[in-house]
């Protein structure tokens, strides 16, 4: 295969269409350049059509118009495994790993010849952990691993298949600042290697830093392409949703203010996961939890949600201790939205109204035992009218929701029944622009309405944007406590990572 010259045209899409058989046009007349040696950014909202452009550029479905030319011929490929032979590989969003196999395993799942394992295999993948600076068991099941070091087992996928051109759907979209700086240097590397990157990212300032020029869909149509240095946040989200888009701001009011004490973490730790942890949650107050994967955000909210057996110390709820199962809490008033909605949050074989109602099902039941379908619609459809989600209808399933109605499902479940706390882990990953400022809007909401919520979140300006105080947690510890209003992005990745004085990280002034 002829080498291609670097900015020289590697992947050409012209007047690329796609319009399913029910009349609906996922892409109209898109146009795209990715040149060789460069980054390539990819913006749109969830149902811009992003997608569907991922799976015609890797064989998974056809286009319906347009030329497609890779290396100045034109293709048309059929199956994922010509594109893969032209060189092109693509680490999908929902990563299609296998949990019963190794890393190692994974890695090479695609590579023919017999076994995945073995001496050469393995020697090539710690060569290829080394290149990028990353650490991993590769003898380790999948299953096994955090959700941050699943989405590396797939970036290492797509990177052992040497490719001239690597699509990348949301490679950061689960991981810590610290995971996120190894991709940002991987995807700088492959470029100078002469090599090129189509990056889909939800995180403007990411596109921003790494790319060389940017295309936008809205609405299956390209409505920007530009060179990065010609655009900015504001004209990417702009372009995005089709309007400004501003943050929601955490209210000014002090914490004597807002309402009374509704949760108290007493001592809560868990062996090998938690360090005690002691503090309070008021009606009102969005608490950020700040911290890098594996600080044991995740294991606090998990722990406090009763989810850890292991865990002891106190969690008490408007005065009364709550009792340590899942169902107890939920029987008190406590919500938890999982990092992973996909395998955690939600049930594909069940449609939109039963996973709506799927927590509270006892208070549609019938001497405890006959559901009333009637009183799980009425209250699905109120939910579905609170938080906005745009579905064909109850029985829509899950599974063809976007990423930000999905994450609203999700969300909205404990509204059909009681709520006090509502604890939430990552809940704007993988969403656009638009969905998450929805989300985070929605969150403000039910904080004003008296609810107390705990936000763990990656984008520490997401924290600083929409908390009214924010906890730091290294290594299942909390290591600090700042008001939202009084800190930055800087700071809270030094108090996270263990750079700061002791002085610092116990709040004084910094020097």
């Amino acid at each position: 295969m002829p080498a291609v010259s670097a900015n020289a045209p590697l992947l050409e899409l012209e007047r690329v269409a796609k319009v399913y058989p029910n009349g609906t046009a996922a892409l109209s007349s898109v146009d795209l350049t990715v040149r060789a040696g460069t980054v390539h950014g990819l913006l749109g909202a969830n149902g811009a059509g992003k997608s569907t452009l991922i799976r015609i550029l890797c064989g998974a479905a056809p286009a319906s118009g347009g030329q497609i030319r890779w290396r100045g011929e034109r293709v048309s490929w059929s199956r994922p495994a010509q594109a893969r032979a032209a060189g092109i590989a693509t680490l999908h969003q929902q990563i299609p790993l296998v949990g019963t196999l190794s890393v190692l395993e994974n890695v090479f799942l695609a590579e023919r010849g017999g076994r995945r394992g073995g001496r050469a295999l393995a020697a090539r993948l710690r060569r290829l952990l080394a290149a990028i600076g990353y650490e991993l068991d590769i003898e380790a099941a999948v299953a096994t691993l955090r959700i941050g070091e699943r989405q590396m087992v797939g970036i290492l996928q797509a990177l052992a298949a040497d490719a001239a051109l690597i699509v990348m759907d949301e490679p950061t979209a689960s991981l810590a600042a610290a995971e996120r700086r190894i991709v940002h240097r991987t995807v700088r590397r492959l470029a100078a290697e002469g090599r090129a990157v189509l990056l889909v990212s939800h995180f403007l300032d990411e596109v921003l830093a790494l790319t060389d020029e940017i295309t936008v869909l809205r609405d299956g149509a390209a409505v920007l392409t530009a060179a990065t240095a010609a655009v900015d946040e504001a004209a990417l989200a702009a372009a995005i949703v089709g309007r400004p888009v501003r943050p929601p701001r955490p209210s000014a009011a002090p914490a004597a203010a807002r309402g009374g004490t509704i949760a108290e973490i007493v001592g809560l730790e868990s062996p090998g996961r938690l360090a005690p942890c002691t503090f309070e949650v008021r009606a009102g107050e969005v608490l950020g939890i700040a911290g890098f994967l594996g600080s044991g955000r995740s294991e606090l909210l998990h722990a406090i949600f009763g989810a850890d057996g292991a865990a002891r110390g106190e969690v008490r709820l408007c005065g009364r201790a709550l009792a340590r199962s899942p169902r107890g809490a939920v029987a008190a008033g406590v919500g938890l939205v999982p990092e992973d909605r996909q395998a955690q949050g939600l049930v594909p074989q069940l449609p939109l109204w039963q996973n709506l109602t799927l927590a509270h099902l006892g208070r549609f039941a019938r001497l405890g035992l006959l559901a009333r379908a009637g009183a799980e619609r009425a209250a699905a459809r109120q939910a579905i009218e609170r938080l906005g989600i745009k579905a064909g209808g109850l029985e829509t399933p899950v599974t063809e929701l976007s990423g930000g109605n999905a994450q609203k499902v999700s969300l909205a479940r404990w509204l059909c029944g009681p709520l006090r706390l509502l604890l939430l882990d990552e809940p704007t990953a993988g969403v656009d622009v638009g969905a998450k400022a929805e989300i985070l809007r929605i969150v403000r909401e039910l904080a004003a309405g008296g609810l107390a919520v705990v936000l763990v979140s990656s984008e520490l300006a997401e924290l600083t944007s929409v908390c009214d105080r924010i906890l730091v947690m290294r290594e299942g510890a909390i290591v600090a406590e700042r008001a939202a209003t009084d800190t930055d992005e800087e700071e809270l990745v030094v108090l996270a990572s263990g750079a700061a004085s002791g002085r610092l990280a116990a709040g004084a002034e910094a020097p």
